[in-house]
């Protein structure tokens, strides 16, 4: 039996920025090794859809949902198996089962051994659900990334869940209240075994748990690495936590600030930010700690307004944030948002992710105090003035962080090209490949 796994890319072109799927790293160490499997990642590289093959796993997000459908639908016309798994299909199983012969509601660990025995006997069921596996004794078989194009930067994963509830993130109706960590031990061996001088965490906050995160960073320290994370600002409120993540490597933090707009950020149901300080003072503690940050805004809720974006860019560039995010607003299927933009009837396209006039960096709905066409046009301006040649330089004059030495400085360079090219790469384009097979869903 021979198993094909595909990660599904979300517009037409190749990114320079591309990561190692996890997730298949994951599942190949779980696969036996009488089963042969190889992985296509369709970002980076064309897809043989006439390979032989006996069965194809997809990892679905809600933004790469519209290619995932079209690639399982050229597996299908040639026969061939097609199972799903992820967020996307694990909130919407009934959507993804209309191009799937069998799809996986939630972790796919606790039950992959069965779906592989029932595909090899020809008894493969039309849904699978494990919700919470332990993480304990997680293992991730890398040989399958070997001879891909992706940055030199492993990735790591220490946790899954998050233990906040914000209103446009559908994590918590993924996990619900879960949230699960590996053994500390478990973790700092795996870092310690790839003999690579950088990691990033893949966890959508590394310190859910902030007693246990301290533990890692502890374990982390002897090994010489230097590593990047998703944290949230609470952190720079800990003054023993920022001596840890610096004293034990931490080189750069992707943190969600998401608004400079209190009442957006109560909308968020993340006013709890305002009570840690203010925004730069919190910025300058992690710069004074060597971290370099890296930004996060989602821009379009209700108290937004059209200025709202220049404020955003403005910020980002004073604080000197090692790389930005400007997200528009874009509600996914299990986010508060987006049931509740449904009720208020202000979605232009009930599925964005579907629809076949949708582009990327298109607002899906009616904001409140701005046309959507002025919410997609400042987002889109707002990355440009962050990533012009002037906003790099005047960016990269931190000698705290961002050029605290060659290896921040070169990081800080390679990341702000590649982000420079990807502004125009993606916008406007429809999302999935227009050459692709038509999708046809039923009501």
């Amino acid at each position: 039996m021979k198993v094909t796994f595909i990660r599904p890319s979300l517009v037409v072109g190749k990114p320079k920025d591309s990561l190692e799927p996890l997730v298949f790293g994951i599942l190949s160490a779980l696969t036996p090794s009488d089963i042969d499997r190889v992985l296509y990642d369709d970002r980076i590289e064309k897809v043989p859809f006439d390979e032989p093959t006996d069965l194809v796993a997809l990892s679905v997000e809600t933004y790469t949902a519209r290619r995932a459908y079209q690639i399982a639908t050229e597996y299908r016309q040639r026969g061939v198996k097609v199972v799903m798994g992820g967020v996307h299909p694990t909130l919407m199983p009934d959507e993804a089962s209309q191009f799937a012969d069998s799809v996986v509601i939630g972790d796919a660990e606790g039950v992959w051994g069965q779906l592989l025995q029932d595909a090899e006997g020809g008894v493969l069921k039309p849904r699978y659900e494990s919700r919470f596996p332990s993480l304990e004794g997680l293992v991730v078989d890398r040989s399958i990334f070997r001879g891909k194009r992706y940055i030199k930067v492993p990735l790591v994963q220490f946790g899954r869940g998050c233990r906040f509830s914000c209103d446009f993130c559908s994590i918590k109706s993924f996990y619900g209240n879960n949230v699960r960590h590996r053994p500390v031990a478990e973790v700092a061996a795996e870092v310690g075994a790839l003999g690579r001088k950088q990691v990033f965490f893949t966890d959508d906050n590394l310190f859910n748990d902030v007693e246990t995160g301290k533990e890692l960073c502890r374990a982390l320290a002897p090994l010489g690495v230097r590593w990047g994370c998703q944290c949230s600002l609470d952190v720079a409120a800990d003054a023993e936590l920022m001596a840890l993540m610096r004293d034990s490597g931490c080189m750069c933090a992707l943190v969600g600030f998401e608004s400079l707009e209190d009442g957006t950020l109560k909308q968020m149901r993340k006013g709890w930010h305002r009570r840690h300080g203010d925004y730069l003072d919190l910025v300058q503690v992690f710069r004074d700690h060597g971290i370099m940050v890296w930004g996060s805004f989602v821009l379009g809720y209700d108290h937004d307004t059209v200025d709202s974006f220049e404020r955003a860019a403005k910020f980002a560039l004073e604080a000197k944030f090692f790389l930005c995010n400007f997200n528009l607003l874009n509600p996914n299927p299990g986010a508060p948002v987006y049931e509740r933009l449904l009720k208020e009837g202000r979605m232009l396209f009930e599925k964005w992710w579907l629809h076949p006039k949708y582009r990327f960096g298109q607002a899906p709905f009616k904001p409140s105090l701005m046309t959507p066409e002025q919410l997609s046009e400042g987002c889109f301006h707002a990355r440009k003035r962050f990533n012009a040649i002037a906003g790099i330089f005047s960016r990269s004059r931190d000698f705290k962080a961002n050029l605290k030495s060659p290896r921040n400085a070169a990081l800080f360079l390679f990341a702000n090209l590649a982000a420079r090219g990807e502004i125009h790469r993606k916008q406007g384009q429809p999302l999935g490949d227009p050459d692709g097979p038509e999708l046809h869903l039923s009501s």
